[in-house]
């Protein structure tokens, strides 16, 4: 039996710079940060904000090829993707492609905060981004 995505990880947000946008979030919000740091894997730096059992990802691309650059480039900054919980992501990843739905990545690859992470194409879920992530 197919598993459900466990719940929403974190919202992924694409902005030019994390230092602009953060006092919203941190004084605005009065979200706490928990971290900052960088994922090599996808060009960018990345904000991670509590909300609940939940996250803020703020997005800041680090080069103008970041898949992010070319997000804000092509829609402006806003919401990028939305990050589902799952176990096994290797699993789901295969269930879901058999489904008929498009990977951006056929495997998982490392994203922030040691998790492993796979992106779906939004041409296959409705114009939405979505990302598989699993914490180890």
């Amino acid at each position: 039996m197919k598993e459900k995505p466990t719940k929403i990880d974190h919202i992924g947000i694409a902005v030019m710079s994390i230092e602009d946008h953060l006092p919203f979030y941190t004084e605005t919000l009065r979200l706490p940060l928990l971290k900052i740091e960088e994922v090599s894997s996808q060009k960018v730096k990345v904000a991670f904000l509590e909300i609940g059992e939940s996250k803020i990802e703020l997005l800041e691309p680090l080069s103008n090829d970041s898949p992010v650059a070319g997000f804000i480039n092509k829609k402006g900054e806003g919401i990028h993707h939305v990050a589902l919980g799952v176990k096994d992501i290797e699993t789901r990843l295969q269930e879901i492609k058999e489904d008929g739905v498009k990977a951006i990545n056929n495997t998982p690859v490392p994203g922030a905060g040691g998790a492993e992470v796979a992106f779906l194409h939004p041409k296959s879920t409705g114009s939405v981004l979505y990302e598989l992530c699993e914490k180890k």
